[in-house]
């Protein structure tokens, strides 16, 4: 949710000051800005609109919210937002950099903000930010699997196998778990295939296996996927060969959208997300993540909105110096 990895152009405008800047306004940031708020804390909640699960039509696994558009649920909880005057909203804004700066009243950091709105501020001293700007991922380049995806082919089976369970399904992907994946998905299916798309991320060792377990690894790669809106029903290989299928998932590569974090060194996991304590606090202090943003990355979307309220939990005790069970 962010562009670029510039610094606060203005280091030396006055900024607002707010107790959290929040970036990202998916779950796990819409949560925290409630429970902050809640908590008479003063936010700015900084969201660039661009949601990693804008193709998806359903969500499920959010207890009293189950198969509701991912859309609807955050229509619903800036609603609820609306109530706390002390949080605020920036839409379609970015935070382009974020500057180490302690300052008057416990001022941690400086945040440049590029925003479109006007009134917008461009500077914005915090005494804690709050990262949860989530992932950007990465499909198969496959032609027509953007057509499918979100639909009939999705990358998360715990948020969407049950409504596939029992079908003849795909699994895609490119990366070295994808035999792990293949195991898990099979809890759904006894009719399921593994494409590598022509890599060798599934060994022979994992492909006896999970022959074993009657899956098929089909290794040649993928010419496209056919179907119809959005309604997927074949994989068709370079050779012409159309595996027929009634649905499937696809493993994306993510990467974390944490350029804006360039001038601080928090550590990072081997994957790049922000390495963070069972409170969500990174290695800077007053720099917190979560979300998909922290390790161990991609979560179910109820997951990532208790990670968000457990965060501002901890910011709220930390602002005052109070040491919990948290």
């Amino acid at each position: 949710m962010t562009e670029s990895a510039t610094p606060p152009a203005d280091a030396t405008a006055e900024p607002c000051e707010v107790d959290v800047v929040i970036v990202g306004g998916g779950p796990a940031g819409l949560s925290a800005a409630l429970n902050l708020g809640r908590a008479r804390a003063s936010v700015l909640l900084v969201d660039a609109g661009r949601p990693r699960n804008a193709a998806t039509l359903r969500s499920h696994g959010f207890l009293t919210r189950d198969g509701v558009p991912p859309l609807e649920l955050r229509k619903l909880a800036r609603a609820e937002l609306a109530a706390y005057p002390n949080v605020r909203l920036a839409d379609r804004t970015v935070v382009t950099g974020i500057l180490r700066r302690d300052g008057e009243n416990g001022t941690r950091f400086l945040v440049a903000v590029n925003g479109r709105k006007p009134g917008t501020p461009t500077v914005v001293a915090a005494r804690s930010v709050l990262v949860a700007t989530g992932l950007r991922e990465t499909l198969p380049a496959i032609p027509s699997l953007r057509a499918y995806y979100g639909m009939t082919i999705f990358s998360c089976a715990a948020c969407d196998a049950w409504e596939l369970q029992d079908r003849r399904l795909a699994l895609i992907g490119e990366t070295g778990d994808l035999a792990a994946r293949a195991r898990l998905i099979a809890r759904w299916t006894d009719r399921l295939t593994v494409f590598t798309n022509g890599t060798e991320v599934v060994d022979t060792v994992e492909e006896a296996e999970l022959t074993a377990s009657g899956i098929r690894v089909e290794r040649r790669r993928i010419a496209d996927l056919e179907g119809d809106r959005g309604t997927v029903e074949a994989v068709r290989l370079t050779d012409g060969e159309r595996v027929e299928i009634d649905g499937g998932f696809v493993r994306p590569v993510w990467n974390p959208t944490l350029d804006f974090l360039t001038g601080i060194d928090a550590e990072r996991d081997d994957e790049g997300h922000l390495a963070v304590d069972g409170s969500g606090r990174t290695s800077v202090a007053g720099l917190y993540a979560a979300g998909d943003a922290a390790a161990p990355g991609p979560q179910q979307l109820i997951v990532a909105a208790g990670q968000g309220a457990r965060s501002a939990a901890v910011i709220v005790h930390d602002l005052v110096g109070v040491r919990t069970a948290h």
